[in-house]
């Protein structure tokens, strides 16, 4: 079989993150001492109350499908997360929960949009949006943001791009934002959701890494004006440190529930069974209490990180508001350092595994590095330790 026997649909960008974390674990398996500072994955376990609530489901459920919308108690007890965190009132009937947030960008763009269409996302950014995007014939139109504008986007950017590309079907961000952690204020939100609403563009509002802030609370969209154009994206991946269950949630106008839930029903049946047990457990004020003693750590992290890499000449760094990344630019230690290259040698020889630029920004990532701090204290400790004899040969 020729490569021309293949779909164009398959002809993506890898995830160079993924792709670093493969040579680090290729290392690792060797019995090198690797710190992965690569990918967006907490070393913390899911709370306590998840894992009893997981077993106690292996013990006493069947284990099979769910309603392809998701376990009724699940949306409950989201819908009540909601009204507790963010003080609006949402129907457990708009919930439908996903294969992590990765299915819901999926059930998104399937059921609001047409091959061809075009959708708006900021560079840098998570390159997986970029790369489902084209997956289903969709079009990418990247929105440039950059140190002049703190890396946030703004409905302006948004009008400059249709200037260009011509008119923009969708939007998709998130804040706090991958890889820059860089969160937008309530007004900027609140312009950006109302823009797309009076334009009739959706706006999809990728909420992945709320809960993980440490100046600010994030603001949800749903908080500035719910409206039939606005799909909210979350999951329990980050904040809850259940990447491996796969397992996460959309929120959607009440006119899309049925023909999301027919796409979920014929693509992925429903999400799984057993995550979705734990799920409601993670919600609880007992694992709450577990996981701000996560976000104390990621902060603590950031510190550590943040400063080991300014006092070795990284001093461009993205401001880290939430999430747990820092997108430092390598020119301002070095004009001639390249992120690909420095993240080989960085791996190679101080066995710290991190994430070119070019992830996130094809056209100027050469330049960046995205460090994640959401590994533990000794961990980034040991990092700190071999970024500062590694940093040291370009001063």
């Amino acid at each position: 079989m020729t490569s021309s026997s293949f779909s164009n649909r398959g002809n993506i960008s890898s995830f160079l993150a993924m792709d670093v974390m493969r040579e680090a674990n290729i290392l690792q398996q060797t019995g090198q001492d690797i710190c992965h500072l690569e990918v967006g994955q907490p070393s913390t376990k899911a709370p306590q109350v998840v894992l009893e609530a997981a077993r106690q489901a292996l013990d006493s459920e069947l284990i099979g499908y769910t309603d392809a919308l998701g376990l009724d108690d699940l949306r409950q007890a989201l819908s009540a997360y909601y009204l507790k965190t963010y003080k609006v009132e949402v129907s457990p009937d708009r919930f439908v929960i996903t294969t992590g947030s990765s299915a819901g960008f999926i059930l998104a763009f399937l059921a609001c949009l047409d091959a061809g269409q075009q959708v708006a996302v900021t560079s840098p950014g998570y390159p997986a949006y970029i790369n489902i995007i084209k997956s289903l014939d969709l079009t990418p139109v990247t929105i440039p943001l950059c140190h002049e504008n703190n890396w946030t986007l703004s409905a302006t950017n948004v009008h400059d791009a249709e200037k260009t590309h011509g008119g923009i079907d969708a939007l998709l961000m998130a804040s706090p934002a991958n890889p820059t952690g860089t969160m937008l204020s309530k007004q900027a939100l609140t312009d950006l959701s109302l823009d797309c609403a009076q334009a009739g563009r959706w706006f999809f509002s990728d909420e992945i890494y709320h809960g993980l802030t440490y100046s600010q609370e994030a603001t949800s969209a749903l908080q500035v004006g719910d409206h039939d154009r606005l799909i909210v994206m979350n999951s329990f991946s980050k904040y809850f440190s259940m990447t491996g269950w796969r397992i996460g949630w959309m929120i959607v106008p009440s006119k899309m529930v049925r023909p999301v839930e027919r796409l979920q029903q014929n693509l992925f049946i429903s999400a799984p069974t057993l995550s979705q047990y734990a799920a409601c457990a993670a919600l609880s004020s007992a694992a709450q209490d577990e996981l701000k003693s996560h976000v104390e750590l990621y902060q603590d992290n950031r510190d550590k990180l943040f400063t080991c890499l300014q006092d070795n000449g990284v001093t461009n760094i993205a401001p880290a508001d939430g999430a747990f990344y820092l997108y430092a630019d390598l020119h301002s230690l070095s004009p001639s350092l390249e992120s690909e290259t420095f993240c080989a040698q960085l791996l190679k020889e101080a066995k710290v595994a991190a994430t070119p630029g070019m992830d996130f920004d094809k056209e100027r990532g050469a330049r960046y590095v995205r460090f994640s701090y959401a590994r533990s204290s000794d961990e980034i400790d040991r990092a700190v330790n071999r970024l500062n004899e590694f940093l040291a040969r370009f001063q």
